[in-house]
């Protein structure tokens, strides 16, 4: 049967779509962080990371499957396969557990490494109430096997009451072009505040500034869906990721991740379009699909010349579990960040 097409011109095309074909197969079997990433990656939720040596460290919220102490922590080298490295608490400690009897876990964890230690900075708190603590732990290490392995409670750091219009958890720790040192914390009401920490102690500098930094309290009556702040340094800018909608509803989660930028570290932050983040905008980083629903709570890992998006997901084919996931950022021509599942 002819196909009305020339030998020669047959040839070259059958050429053509084989080398097309190997091409599709070789991108198909391309596959993404997310995609190859094993092992112990779920119930994650509130993932926080940081390397040390050839070795990363999540930290995570407590779930209902982490029954053997209280801050969970995986470990990998390659951030594929990842395994459990253990718990930061045996128990609450006391002083979080009288400040907020209602308790059951323990919250947003950071991690930072300044001063000759690491620093993790956690909350303490119950669902739909600002009576809610942050606290800190330090260590000279994360490998559990060192012979100075040891976390260390320092206790408070900031507490907000039922009557306060923001809510003390959350936290983040980022160091400013300067020097200086800075925590941002905060989830719902009045929304994503800031204040500077003495190095020495990992605290807050007392009498100084406390701002406000993001809020989608814009006069539409509570819930103000805005949680989660993360901050980092890239070029002329200060970038300040944040959680906006619900997390927490399994695969009913709408969660995502928004950002905006400014030239200081208090603000303001703006985004894409120019409109504040004290405002409601946020230019979007992320948001799920119709597998991984409820992208949020992020972290930042800056791995050499490459920045990744580490954040938690409600996985649908898994009954909703909260799952860690890392994606890659890429950064627009004019510097906005995005990823993709």
């Amino acid at each position: 049967m002819s196909t009305g097409v020339p030998l020669a011109r047959r040839a070259f095309l059958g050429g053509s779509l084989l080398a097309l074909a190997g091409l599709r197969g070789a991108l198909a079997s391309t596959a993404s962080l997310n995609e190859r990433m094993q092992g112990d990656i779920e119930p994650v939720h509130d993932p926080c990371i940081i390397r040390q040596g050839d070795t990363y460290y999540v930290f995570s919220t407590n779930t209902k499957k982490d029954t053997e102490g209280f801050i969970a922590c995986r470990r990998s080298r390659d951030l594929v396969s990842w395994e459990r490295a253990g718990y930061v608490f045996a128990q609450i400690p006391e002083w979080a557990h009288d400040a907020v009897p209602s308790a059951k876990g323990l919250w947003a964890p950071d991690i930072s490494f300044f001063n000759g230690e690491y620093h993790l900075y956690y909350s303490a708190s119950s669902f739909g109430s600002s009576n809610s603590v942050i606290g800190l732990a330090t260590n000279k290490t994360l490998d559990p096997s060192a012979s100075e392995f040891e976390w260390v409670d320092r206790g408070l750091v900031m507490r907000s009451r039922a009557h306060d219009k923001y809510n003390a958890i959350d936290p983040n720790l980022v160091e400013d072009r300067e020097g200086k040192f800075w925590l941002s914390w905060g989830s719902f009401w009045s929304g994503l505040k800031l204040f500077r920490i003495d190095p020495a102690t990992g605290k807050r500098v007392e009498g100084e500034e406390m701002y406000s930094i993001a809020s989608r309290d814009v006069g539409r009556g509570a819930p103000n869906p805005i949680e989660a702040p993360f901050i980092i340094s890239r070029g002329d800018f200060y970038y300040l990721f944040a959680s906006y909608d619900f997390c927490c509803r399994g695969a009913k989660s709408d969660y995502f991740v928004a950002c905006g930028r400014s030239r200081a570290i208090t603000g303001p932050y703006v985004d894409v379009n120019g409109k504040s983040l004290l405002e409601g905008g946020g230019s979007v980083v992320i948001q799920g699909n119709e597998r991984f629903k409820g992208t949020g709570h992020n972290a930042v890992l800056r791995d050499g010349d490459r920045d990744y998006l580490v954040y938690h997901a409600y996985d649908a084919e898994q009954k909703g579990t909260p799952t860690l996931r890392i994606s890659p950022i890429y950064w627009t021509p004019d510097g906005w960040p995005r990823a993709q599942l």
